[in-house]
């Protein structure tokens, strides 16, 4: 609601806690039966009084409020931990799972065509208590693993293939490796259908599929001519 633009912040300062604080709400009241009418203040978590207008010629009156449950961000960061999301596996160049000691060899994150969540979807609105929020999710970065006990750390790039692709490693040895992408997701959610805000946490996935990755040598043979 434009109501509460900028009252998150001053929620999380009230709380001390930004992973667990009162979400901002803006309270409606309807006086005998009458038309809703916003209250026009946004407060930390649901009021425990409003003040309604008073009879013709009295003054307003303060009554309390019985407000519906509301879940606290760390609910909503745990829920949208909690999302069925769909997991990487890694995409590498040259084909065919093979490539040679000493060759500059080329990787790329790929996410699966299935039910699952990932980057740039948004899911399906998920009940809390008396909320319905939606998540949006964002891919917040990746780490490499390419098998010989070396990574890329961690890094935003999704990779890609030769010559422009920036995830890369050179093999010393030969073998076979065990090589795999780990992804961390953030992303954004809403209440209610309101506006979009940070969710300010991270779903760090795990057991993202391994590929082998066959490392092969090469030969030197010497060749006689005869003139």
């Amino acid at each position: 609601m434009p109501q509460c633009v900028g009252t998150r912040a001053g929620c999380i300062t009230e709380s001390g806690n930004p992973n667990n604080f009162d979400l901002p709400v803006v309270t409606q009241v309807s006086v005998n039966d009458g038309p809703w009418q916003s209250s026009a203040r946004a407060s930390c978590g649901p009021p425990r009084a409003v003040t309604v207008p008073g009879a013709p010629g009295e003054p307003p009156r303060t009554v309390p409020v019985q407000p519906p449950p509301v879940p606290t961000m760390a609910q909503i960061q745990t829920a949208f931990r909690e999302l069925p999301f769909s997991k990487p596996s890694v995409s590498i160049q040259p084909k065919g799972n093979k490539t040679l000691k000493g060759l500059e060899t080329f990787y790329a994150a790929t996410w699966p065509d299935d039910s699952g969540l990932q980057p740039g979807e948004t899911s399906k609105p998920v009940k809390l208590l008396s909320w319905t929020i939606d998540f949006r999710v964002a891919a917040q970065d990746y780490r490499y693993d390419f098998g010989d006990g070396t990574t890329s750390g961690w890094t935003t790039s999704t990779g890609g293939t030769y010559p422009d692709g920036d995830v890369t490693h050179t093999y010393k040895n030969t073998g076979n490796m065990d090589v795999k992408v780990d992804a961390r997701l953030t992303g954004q959610y809403r209440v209610n259908g309101g506006d979009w805000q940070d969710i300010a946490t991270v779903a760090d996935l795990q057991d993202e599929p391994v590929d082998t990755l066959e490392v092969l040598g090469t030969r030197t043979r010497l060749t006689s001519y005869t003139y």
